[in-house]
This record gives C-alpha cells, structure tokens and sequence, in this order.
C-alpha cells in the first residue's frame, strides 16, 4: 500500500450478526413480498432444520416463497438461468440465498438475470464473456451457514460456464445483499474437513486482501483480525463442531474477510484456484487454495516482506523477524486444521493440465493479476503448480 491512501469504503449491507439471530428475519423490514428462496442440491438445508427455520420466519414477516433447491458446489451457469426463469414467473421481488457461498452466489447472479435479457455470460467479464453492463437487479438477502466465503458483505459471485469450462468472478454495486443474517448457530453442522476447507477460504480473502497492490487502511484492519481469529480458532471448531465460541470467532472472521473483498481484493491464488476447479469441480475451493498457499505466498515472500511479518506477528503473537515466519505458522496452521499434505491428483488433476490452467486462469480471471504485489511470470506459476503438486 502506497504512503498517503486515497481510498473509499462503501459496503451498503445492513449486517445482523450473532447466535440466534436468524429469527430477526421475522420482524426486519424486508425489501419485497414474495422470495425466491435458493438452497443447494444437497439434504442439510432440509436435514437440520434451516430451511424449515427460513420459511417459517418469512411466513411471519408475511412473505411467500418459492424454493430452488438444485446448487451445486461449483454452481453453474445453466441453474442460474433456471432459477432467474422460475423467479420471473412466479413473480418473486427479491431472492434469499440460504447455505453456503455457492447458494449465495447463486442468489446474487438469480438476482441480476431476474431482471435483465440474455444470457448470465452476456454480463461477465474475462474469457467468453461480453462484459455487458447492468442497471438493476432484485434485492439479495444473504444467511449463510458455512464460515469461509464473506460473500454476505462483499458484491461477487462466482459461477461456472459449464461447456466453456470458464469459472469467473462477477459483480457490481447492485450485487451487495440487502440484508445479512449470519448466526453461527447455523454452522454447528458442518463436518470438519468442510469446516476446514471453508475457513482456509476466508483466511486465504484475508491474506490475499493484505498483500494485494490495492490494500487500504480499512481493508488492513479487516484482514489482520480475520487472519488473527482464524488461527486460533479454526483449528478448535474443527476439533469440536459443537463449540459456539469457536464457531462464532470463525464466522465473524469469515464476514471480515468479506469486508476485505469490498475494500481490497483477491490476488492471482485466487485466478489459479478457480482454473483448477473449472476444470476439476468436485475440486472444493478452500482445498484448492491450501493446496496451492505455500508455493503461492513463497513466490511473493521478498516482495512483502513487512506484511508478512504482520501477518505472523498476528498469527503467532510473537514478533517477528522474518517474512518466512508468515510462511512457517500457515504450514502449522494447515497441520493443526489436519490439510497439510491434500493431493491435487485425487481430484482428478494432472501434471500435463498445468500449462492449461495457467492460460485459463489468465484468460478468465487476469484481473486479479494487476492486483499481485508484482507481476507474476508464467513460470513462476507452473513452478508454484508443481510444487503443490501431489
């Protein structure tokens, strides 16, 4: 970060934070009367009780709904523009993502093809897409209950262009949620290597968000706390998934890092991840990004060397005298989360796909390289993959 910022904050989110805070849904203002309600394909929104929960709070604030219930993990363009049909006939007037960052995300891309024509790639920007510009969307409300992708404070949505194999970021002023619930009570559900997975992804925002050409002073105070809570309670929600504390820590971490993601930015670790997972969807994200994290911020570790003591300076509470102390408590931190030696190869990936990998990533999500702490070079990033190789 340069020496006299110029930077701006604008988050326009109405935040609701804390252990049973979701029945605040029944009494906030709401910004619509009829919800389109989108859960993934998966049996825990229904298993435990969360969808129940939503529907009955929405009832109560004289809401009707309509749920979509078929997101994938990597979700996809064509349930986009499913779901975006299904919202336009039964006329719903705002789209309530409920579970993890891919029914969020969701939401947010339902929200926008609701309300414009075309096709969802017609709006995106980087590979195939034609980057056309949006002038309205529906009113988004986020409740998430995973703790790792902050997308409940942050604009963006990642969805994938399943033919095209292109996985890409997207989002503007109008793809911030409305309104936020997140209540750490929803998270106890979360098996630990999902739990892992998930929180690897906000530390990942948040460390990203630091070393990132454009950090401001606001986004510095977001992603040394969110690193900070992370590495010390990740591991112990982790161990224990019943543990409130730990779950609440993690998830105010998580909406932090999300901070981050409105006032800084992912870095290149991010485009490279993404690639993968175009590619290899069963891929979870989080364990992309462990698996590429210490090849990735090794390449950086002379280009910022104070930020990297920071950041270790957090993590370890001890002072640091060296950027390779950042580099060494993210190996501890990954051991205690039991993700140090996850291999690529069991999700399907090759040593013959890097060379594509890295032109997808550049195809797709260049942006985020502008944004490194220099300018990567192409071997740089085909050494970083074969190193996380296993």
């Amino acid at each position: 970060m340069k020496a006299n910022p110029v930077f701006s904050l604008y988050i326009p989110t109405k935040l609701i934070f804390g252990c049973g805070e979701i029945n605040k849904l029944s009494s906030e203002k709401l910004p619509g009367k009829k919800a389109l309600v989108v859960i993934s394909a998966g049996t825990s929104m229904r298993k435990y009780g969360y969808l129940q929960k939503v529907l009955a709070q929405l009832r109560l604030n004289h809401v009707e709904t309509v749920v979509y219930d078929k997101i994938l993990p990597n979700p996809i363009k064509e349930h986009v523009m499913e779901a975006a049909a299904i919202c336009r006939e039964e006329r719903c007037d705002f789209v309530v993502g409920l579970g993890g960052g891919s029914s969020i995300d969701s939401a947010k891309s339902i929200a926008v093809m609701a309300c414009n024509d075309g096709d969802y790639w017609d709006y995106v920007s980087g590979g195939t897409g034609k980057g056309r510009p949006i002038s309205k969307a529906l009113p988004i409300i986020a409740i998430p209950t995973t703790a790792g992708t902050g997308t409940e404070m942050d604009p963006w949505t990642v969805i994938t262009h399943e033919t095209a194999q292109e996985k890409i970021g997207f989002g503007c002023p109008l793809t911030y949620p409305t309104l936020s619930i997140v209540d750490p009570e929803l998270m106890v559900s979360i098996p630990p290597e999902l739990t892992a997975f998930q929180g690897f992804d906000a530390f990942f925002h948040a460390a990203e968000g630091f070393i990132a050409n454009c950090a401001t002073p606001i986004s510095d105070l977001y992603a040394l706390e969110a690193i900070r809570l992370l590495y010390k309670y990740l591991p112990v929600a982790i161990a224990d998934g019943q543990n409130l504390k730990a779950r609440a820590k993690v998830a105010w971490a998580s909406t932090l890092a999300g901070m981050v993601e409105s006032t800084s930015s992912c870095t290149s670790e991010h485009s490279l991840e993404h690639a993968m997972s175009a590619y290899y969807p069963q891929l979870p994200h989080g364990a992309g990004l462990i698996a590429l994290s210490e090849a990735y911020f090794e390449t950086f570790r002379h280009d910022c060397t104070k930020r990297y003591m920071k950041m270790a300076e957090v993590m370890t509470e001890k002072k640091s005298n060296r950027a390779s102390d950042f580099i060494d408590a993210l190996v501890t931190m990954q051991k205690e989360c039991k993700v140090k030696d996850l291999k690529l190869s069991e999700y399907g990936i090759r040593p013959n796909d890097f060379p594509r990998i890295l032109q997808n990533a550049r195809d797709t999500m260049g942006g985020l390289f502008t944004l490194d702490p220099r300018p990567i070079t192409d071997d740089e990033i085909l050494n970083i993959l074969e190193k996380s190789y296993r």
